[in-house]
């Protein structure tokens, strides 16, 4: 961790994790009262990469994720009111109430778009770069991926595009060492990741993700990159999540991962790290106390917005259909 940072880099980290955690927390806690009718997957131990990652780039840089996308779509800037609006299946929701969880854009916040099936926005991303290419654009494309969609032949083609016509794409795996109930070891040979992509030709960055400021840290880095015309970068960031894969519960009653593993990881909290460093820091503790009671406010307001929302109409469906 670079204690070097400045106190406002790590307020603004520190933030911005806290608020994806609060916002999450309230969906699960929310989720119960069966309003909801769409899965949920939740970043919930993994706030640090998304909020590092966002926050070294800018607004008018594009991002893609996945089926876990609420961390990435509220640290590039996206509009809580219209995600949770999404979530409870209201028109006035990011995608009209009609996509869910999974389906999530905010295009004034470069939030590009968010696809359930994995490695899906993996060559959309890199359409993306393309695109910003051919017009001049000095844009940055970064998409979120798990280790599961190196899996994915879509993967490896849409890499070996990328390098091939050095476009400005950053590949951020979140590798969380699971799909689903499966172990890493037992899905992929024992090799590295970022091991794989560096041998497609990416130049490879590794990071705590974890540790917001390391992540911050090396995603700058390797915005600078793209930005000078260099290749590809695959950032891969070792984290974990502490909710089950799919839905608001923990299910560590299920046996799949190992109690002691569960309790390693959740000791190395993202959040709680830099509350550590701003504890040390002048009124670093008022900042903290202020941000629960602000953020606390703000998700309140936004689930009442969004509850009060309307219902999409049938017939305004098939508008929907294509761009």
């Amino acid at each position: 961790m670079n204690k070097a940072l400045s106190t406002s880099r790590i307020k603004s980290l520190y933030r911005v994790m806290l608020r994806i955690r609060r916002v999450e927390e309230s969906i699960a806690e929310r989720y119960a009262a069966q309003e909801m009718r769409c899965p949920v997957h939740l970043s919930i131990g993994q706030e640090a990469i998304a909020a590092g990652v966002c926050a070294a780039l800018t607004q008018q840089d594009g991002v893609f994720s996945g089926h876990r996308a609420h961390a990435h779509y509220l640290a590039k800037g996206g509009d809580l009111t219209a995600m949770l609006a999404e979530i409870y299946g209201k028109a006035e929701g990011c995608c009209k109430g009609i996509g869910g969880s999974m389906h999530m854009i905010d295009l004034a916040a470069g939030f590009l778009g968010a696809v359930p099936i994995v490695g899906a926005t993996v060559p959309l991303a890199v359409g993306a770069a393309w695109a910003a290419r051919l017009r001049g654009e000095n844009k940055v494309i970064t998409v979120f991926l798990g280790d599961g969609t190196f899996e994915e032949g879509v993967v490896y083609e849409s890499i070996n595009f990328a390098v091939l016509h050095r476009l400005p794409v950053l590949f951020v795996c979140e590798n969380n060492l699971y799909a689903c109930y499966t172990r890493l070891s037992t899905r992929q040979p024992e090799r590295p990741i970022h091991g794989v992509a560096a041998a497609c030709g990416c130049n490879v960055m590794l990071a705590d993700g974890n540790d917001a400021l390391a992540v911050y840290d090396v995603a700058s880095r390797a915005v600078a990159d793209l930005r000078s015309g260099n290749q590809p970068v695959f950032l891969e960031c070792a984290t974990y999540r502490w909710r089950e894969h799919c839905g608001p519960n923990n299910d560590d009653d299920l046996g799949y991962r190992p109690a002691a593993e569960v309790a390693k990881w959740q000791a190395f909290c993202p959040i709680n790290q830099l509350a550590t460093l701003l504890n040390a820091r002048p009124e670093g503790q008022d900042f903290i106390t202020h941000s629960e009671q602000e953020i606390s406010k703000e998700i309140n307001d936004a689930f009442t917005a969004a509850l009060a929302g309307s219902i999409p109409q049938q017939a305004d469906l098939p508008g929907y259909l294509y761009a």
